[in-house]
């Protein structure tokens, strides 16, 4: 008996170290900021379907490096390949799928401030660019009457590792800012002209968290998440707003009703048109090769995708994301069935 319980208790020890192989059905890599979102689709359809996503939040930059060397079977960004990237993927033409949007924030720990404070895109550029380098500099009064700002430092938070968050922010400056476009300019990976690291949204949030005087930017889930303070922003009207899902969908209203009917969805809507609009907002996207060399697993990525687009939209306000418009998720699902199948 010894024996037959110890042959089975092998057995049941190959069996759980053979699973990894069958449970993890999918893999994927890239963004920080639409992790929490992602997460909770990736638990959602798993208990639906009992497909699993093993989903691994490195950035963007990391994202597309892996899904150009055919490690994952999708990436995740939130900064558009380039040209040059595309030409480079191993596997093939990429599509963009939008899945959310999403509102990158302005956070700052300056206990001093006891009201949100505001500003424009011209001051926050020369902030990170070292120009304005306490809080009570006259540009930053100017913009926020009435506060009583602290002569303290300044000290800037940035990402250190390749980002889709750092290229909304830099996208962001570089079309408010001529001095910002100049140099560093906008990327996922720039040189950051002052200031000090955080890898990932988790990183850059825990710095600011940890010390005063500090400024940086993070996605707004993860602002809310950490309880930390973040600026209205002066958008391209004059006002002053609030990132909120309502601001960040008034952001992508403009931009989706002008893309054209071939449009690969590599599109800003930085500092964007109208009122209510919320600067600094960004779709983030999948990363899916048009030719999926194993069948079964295309599949089982394009039913994910399809429920992504439909039952997963409706959990994004709860996790502070703007769902998509239906008119866009619609033709994202015509786009879909444009994937090719073939078994390897």
């Amino acid at each position: 008996m010894r024996l037959v319980s110890r042959i089975a208790l092998v057995a049941a020890a190959m069996a759980a170290y053979a699973a990894p192989a069958t449970a993890q059905d999918l893999t994927g890599a890239g963004a920080t900021f639409p992790n929490p979102i992602y997460s909770k689709w990736f638990s959602d359809y798993a208990t639906k379907t009992g497909v699993k996503i093993n989903y691994q939040p490195i950035g963007s930059g990391g994202g597309i490096r892996q899904l150009s060397e055919q490690t994952v079977d999708f990436g995740a960004t939130d900064a558009p390949m380039s040209d040059d990237e595309l030409g480079k993927a191993k596997g093939g033409p990429v599509i963009h799928i939008p899945t959310v949007l999403g509102a990158v924030v302005v956070t700052y720990n300056v206990p001093e401030i006891k009201t949100t404070l505001r500003l424009d895109g011209t001051t926050l550029a020369d902030i990170f660019l070292g120009k304005v380098t306490k809080w009570n500099d006259p540009r930053i009064a100017a913009l926020n009457k009435g506060v009583t700002l602290p002569t303290t430092d300044i000290l800037v938070v940035h990402r250190s590792d390749g980002s889709g968050t750092s290229y909304v922010f830099t996208d962001y400056l570089a079309s408010v800012s001529p001095a910002w476009a100049a140099k560093p300019g906008k990327g996922k990976e720039v040189q950051w002209p002052v200031g000090l690291g955080g890898k990932g949204n988790e990183g850059v949030a825990g710095q600011v968290r940890q010390i005063p005087g500090s400024i940086g930017y993070i996605e707004l889930a993860y602002a809310k998440q950490n309880k930390l303070a973040y600026a209205d922003m002066k958008n391209s009207a004059g006002a002053f707003v609030t990132p909120t899902i309502a601001a960040v969908t008034a952001a992508a209203a403009g931009a989706v009703s002008k893309l054209p009917a071939n449009t690969d969805y590599r599109v800003s809507i930085v500092n964007s048109a109208g009122k209510d609009a919320y600067p600094i907002s960004s779709f983030t996207w999948l990363l899916v090769y048009k030719q999926q060399s194993d069948a079964a697993k295309g599949k089982k990525l394009l039913d994910f995708v399809r429920w992504a687009l439909t039952e997963g939209e409706k959990s994004a306000a709860s996790l502070d994301y703007a769902p998509l418009p239906a008119a866009m998720s619609k033709q994202l699902l015509k786009r879909l069935d444009t994937v090719a199948l073939a078994a390897k």
